[in-house]
C-alpha cells in the first residue's frame, strides 16, 4: 500500500467517481441529474448568493452554471426574482424543493453505503485528515 500524493489523490478520485456514478444512475430515476441536484442543494443552501457564487459553489464556470440555471428554470425546479443592482435571486420552486428532498435521500444512502465499511473513529479521522489538507491548501491560496 503506497502513501505517496499521487495514489492518495487518485484513491480519492475513484472514491469521487464511484459517488456520481452512483448518484447520477440513482438521481436519473426521478429525473435529474448529480449537476442538477448539486445546484439545487446550493441555491437552497445558499439563500441571497449570487449567480458566480452558486457557480463556484457547485464546481461550474459561471457560462455552465448559467446554462444549467435555464435549464433548471425550464423545468419549473427554480424560479429568479431581481436582487440588488443586476444580480438575481434564485429560489427553489415547490417542484424543486421535492427533488432536492428525494435527492437527498439517495445522496445519503450511496455515501452511506460508501463509508459503511468504515467505523465511527475511523470516519472520523479520515474527516479530520482531509479537513487539514484542505484548511492548507486555503492557507496557500490565501498568501
Amino acid at each position: 500500500m503506497s502513501s505517496e500524493p499521487e495514489v492518495l489523490g487518485w484513491l480519492i478520485k475513484r472514491v469521487q467517481h464511484g459517488h456520481h456514478r452512483a448518484l447520477d444512475a440513482k438521481l436519473a430515476r426521478i429525473g435529474t441529474s448529480l449537476v442538477q441536484w448539486n445546484a439545487l442543494r446550493e441555491i437552497d443552501r445558499n439563500p441571497g448568493c449570487s449567480q458566480q457564487q452558486l457557480a463556484d459553489r457547485t464546481f461550474n464556470s459561471a457560462q455552465a452554471f448559467g446554462t444549467l440555471m435555464k435549464r433548471l428554470m425550464a423545468q419549473g425546479l427554480v424560479q429568479q426574482r431581481p436582487g440588488v443592482g443586476r444580480a438575481t435571486i434564485s429560489t427553489l420552486t415547490p417542484r424543486g424543493k421535492t427533488v432536492l428532498q428525494r435527492g437527498q435521500s439517495i445522496m445519503s444512502e450511496v455515501v452511506q453505503t460508501s463509508f459503511d465499511p468504515l467505523n465511527k473513529t475511523e470516519r472520523a479521522e479520515l474527516h479530520r485528515l482531509l479537513q487539514k489538507v484542505l484548511e492548507a491548501r486555503e492557507r496557500r491560496s490565501a498568501d
